[in-house]
């Protein structure tokens, strides 16, 4: 799907226009995008600042701010390391250099076959077992460079979606 199609900024606007006078309408316009096009367009952020009187960068502060909203559409895997201060003690900074370098791609972004997305999480409260990542709704504790490996290994050898 194209961002900037006229269809798709129709239908963003047409989502906009329905929900901007409720109460707190950033989250239920987001939320809807999400709902309808499996991510927020990039096109979406500066329409919803004209009709919310807000900077791109608030509506972007929110989008990042919530595990649920993404920016791209979902690839098959999405792979979240914590970056909270407890994984962080625990080696997560090392973990997130490998996992960079090894999936070739920087946070939220996926790899060339959209098979798996990075992405950073702060907290997922499994602090005493750090660092942590999730795969889906899957939580592993104690994650090294070697764990992180072979789970990557069996996201790239398997169908199954882990979402």
């Amino acid at each position: 799907m194209n961002g900037t199609s006229v269809t798709n900024e129709q239908q963003i606007q047409a989502i906009i226009d329905q929900l901007k006078h409720k109460p707190g309408a950033l989250l239920p316009i987001l939320h809807q995008l999400q709902n309808t096009f499996e991510y927020i367009p990039a096109n979406a952020i500066a329409l919803i600042g004209r009709a919310l009187h807000q900077t791109s960068a608030e509506i972007h502060g929110v989008i990042s701010f919530y595990r649920h909203f993404h920016t791209s559409k979902d690839s098959t895997h999405r792979v979240e390391i914590c970056r909270a201060e407890a994984c962080q003690a625990r080696g997560a900074r090392a973990l997130e250099s490998h996992a960079k370098k090894t999936l070739g791609v920087d946070y939220h972004q996926s790899t060339a076959d959209r098979n798996i997305t990075l992405d950073p999480v702060y907290c997922l409260g499994n602090c005493s077992c750090g660092p942590t990542i999730r795969v889906g709704e899957h939580i592993y504790g104690r994650v090294d460079t070697e764990k992180f490996d072979s789970i990557i290994r069996q996201l790239t050898t398997t169908t199954v979606h882990i979402q």
